[in-house]
């Protein structure tokens, strides 16, 4: 598995432009009836120096008729089916903007969301990341009773890389919609590995932009984000396994390409371990990818691996 990190342009130490463009990217994968609205949210927002770019992952609905009928007011990108880590993919090498924001079809911006983000992308040339609180509806529209898992987020500046540099796991980071970032970080970071057996990935994305860069989280909910039973990631119950192999795969490929950050992912290899205890499924695919890792680990390093596993195995267990 080798990544070609693509290079840019834009220092990180850069200064954004007045009005910097703004890539959004959404992907899509079979929601046909939730797609349009977040074109739509895209579209229609406040700051308008934006290009939308629309990554169909191979649907077998109706999707590509629907994205279609936007013409030249988007970029669309028809491709076959390679799950969420190759639309990111995808998407960045077709954008061109100094700060790209992802969305997911069944979510949507609120209306000055990029307004807000650049606003505060253009208060220090530090500043690498924008991640925000996000406001959970039901999909009849009923808002939930709380925003969401980032509901106390307080709107600060943040530097977190000393913190995964020792290989502590970070405060709660939002799902993929509420992810911004400068190009010149995510350069750094993209492409990243597509492999088959995970669909859904934003964790090696977001875990390390926090880990090169300073950014800010802000309170503000700027995305809405639809529970409808059908979520790639949010509300699972039951695939706990699959929750330890994001883990465990982000922890082989930062180990791969920011060896610096090796003992960050020791840590989640050693979450991912656990997890997959937890879920008692014995999952197979986990298993061989940890033995693969240990590998090529020191006998000091699988020791406290196998440790981080079976603490948060034991927590598990005590809890329940």
């Amino acid at each position: 598995m080798t990544l070609t990190n693509q290079s840019s342009s834009l220092t990180e130490c850069s200064v954004l432009k007045h009005t910097p463009l703004v890539s959004i990217i959404i992907g899509n994968y079979n929601y046909e009836r939730f797609v349009a609205q977040a074109i739509d949210s895209a579209l229609n927002q406040t700051y308008k120096n934006i290009e939308v770019i629309v990554v169909d992952d191979g649907s077998q609905d109706k999707s590509r008729e629907v994205i279609g009928k936007y013409g030249n007011r988007i970029i669309p990108i028809f491709k076959k089916n390679g799950g969420q880590p190759s639309n990111y993919n995808a998407g960045f090498a077709a954008s061109k903007g100094e700060i790209v924001c992802f969305l997911d079809s069944d979510d949507w911006f609120v209306e000055d969301k990029i307004e807000k983000v650049v606003k505060f992308f253009q208060s220090s040339k530090e500043i690498g990341w924008c991640f925000h609180s996000v406001k959970l509806v039901y999909k009849d529209n009923n808002t939930l009773p709380k925003v969401s898992e980032t509901q106390d987020y307080v709107t600060k500046e943040c530097d977190y890389r000393g913190l995964l540099k020792s290989g502590k796991i970070p405060p709660c980071i939002p799902p993929s919609s509420a992810l911004c970032f400068k190009r010149s970080i995510l350069s750094k970071i993209l492409p990243m590995p597509t492999p088959k057996i995970i669909t859904n990935q934003d964790f090696y994305v977001k875990f390390m932009a926090i880990a090169l860069s300073k950014g800010f989280i802000l309170g503000d909910a700027l995305t809405v984000q639809k529970l409808h039973g059908d979520n790639a990631a949010s509300g699972i119950k039951g695939r706990t396994h699959l929750k330890a192999r994001k883990f465990i795969y982000t922890g082989i490929w930062i180990k791969q390409e920011f060896s610096s950050f090796r003992k960050f992912a020791n840590k989640l290899v050693g979450l991912g371990t656990g997890l997959n205890l937890i879920s008692g499924k014995n999952d197979f695919e986990n298993r061989q990818a940890i033995k693969n890792y240990f590998s090529s680990s020191s006998l000091g390093e699988r020791i406290q691996i196998n440790c981080i596993g079976i603490y948060y195995y034991l927590k598990e267990q005590l809890r329940g």
